[in-house]
């Protein structure tokens, strides 16, 4: 029987792979956005500084600050990497969300399970990244190489996934030639490629890629969905007949695009605790936007309920940009 031997559930937004003294970069795309949503309203960036003028963030937008949380981040990539490679797993499953890097709206899943034999990671055209909004083109290397690489994926197993959710009544998508979304030059979809990049090194080993639309209405999974697409994952691994030992990610979040880090702690206590009822009833408000991508840790939270593997909070960096909040929260946990 096959044996979830390690779990992961990290951030993979821009900002870890942006230099410091560049996160202002976003803060144009920040103000010129009227309806970012926070605590399940929607406010422009004028509103959110006076909302939020009494929380001093002012003190959180320096460079020596930023450099600080930087280097935070990266020790705590480098410690989930070598976490996964101490794990020594042999086949792994991503739970992930797609930014139109792979998906758009003329084929746009709730829950797509990709059954291809191979996907390719592979950087974008000059002329691709010029479409790209401010702070984003310069953190490409973050999840996607120089030049294209292949990476084996794992058919036999994500027909498996596919057919145990259909016979649980979660209606998914199969895709096995790698699809192209909104540019076409972008390979996997980032939430894929930073777990590529930061934790398999590039080398990565057989796997499923499991999309969940996460940011797009109208249809966007719940919580309790995701949670359920995790369980039937788990029950497909444990009635495998292999002697893999597999690791699940769940790669996305924390909130983004204005930090709230009352939830981001709900979360991490929920996921660590292995209480996630509170978690699975949030309302849909709150996960929206960036934040929205916290449903593929409550997947990987499904997938490992019950699990004799031992939780670890590598960190958790508020990484501000502005002083109305926005920026990306990063959040580091490891099971094994």
């Amino acid at each position: 029987m096959a044996k979830i031997v390690f779990a992961a559930a990290t951030s993979h937004g821009p900002q870890l792979h942006t230099p410091p003294d560049q996160w202002g970069l976003r803060v144009v795309a920040d103000k010129q956005k009227t309806d970012h949503p926070f605590r399940g309203n929607y406010y422009s960036f004028d509103e959110l500084v006076k909302l939020r003028k009494d929380e001093n963030l002012a003190a959180e937008i320096t460079l020596d600050v930023w450099t600080e949380k930087f280097e935070r981040n990266r020790v705590a990539m480098e410690e989930m990497r070598k976490a996964y490679e101490a794990a020594r797993p042999d086949v792994a499953i991503i739970f992930g969300n797609d930014q139109q890097e792979m998906y758009f709206p003329d084929n746009q899943p709730a829950i797509a399970v990709y059954a291809g034999a191979t996907i390719e990671n592979s950087p974008m055209t000059e002329e691709d990244k010029a479409q790209l909004p401010p702070g984003i083109a310069i953190a490409e290397p973050g999840h996607a190489p120089e030049v294209a690489l292949t990476h084996d994926c794992h058919p036999e197993l994500a027909r498996k996934i596919i057919a145990d959710m259909t016979g649980n009544d979660i209606d998914v998508a199969m895709s096995t030639i790698q699809p192209r979304g909104k540019l076409q030059s972008a390979g996997a979809s980032h939430a894929f490629g930073f777990v590529y990049r930061n934790i398999m090194s590039d080398n990565v080993i057989p796997h499923v890629p499991i999309v969940l639309n996460t940011f797009w209405k109208p249809n966007q999974p719940r919580a309790r969905r995701c949670y359920e697409v995790g369980k039937v994952v788990r029950r497909t691994i444990d009635a495998w007949d292999s002697d893999a030992r597999v690791a699940v990610f769940g790669s996305g979040g924390m909130t983004h695009f204005i930090i709230d880090e009352a939830f981001d702690k709900l979360v991490i206590s929920s996921l660590t605790s292995g209480d996630v009822d509170e978690l699975l009833t949030t309302p849909e408000s709150i996960y929206q936007a960036g934040t929205s991508e916290l449903k593929t840790w409550v997947a990987l939270a499904g997938c490992i309920a019950g699990l004799d593997l031992t939780p670890r909070t590598l960190d958790y960096v508020p990484c501000y940009r502005s002083e109305a909040g926005s920026g990306t929260a990063q959040g580091f946990v490891v099971w094994g």
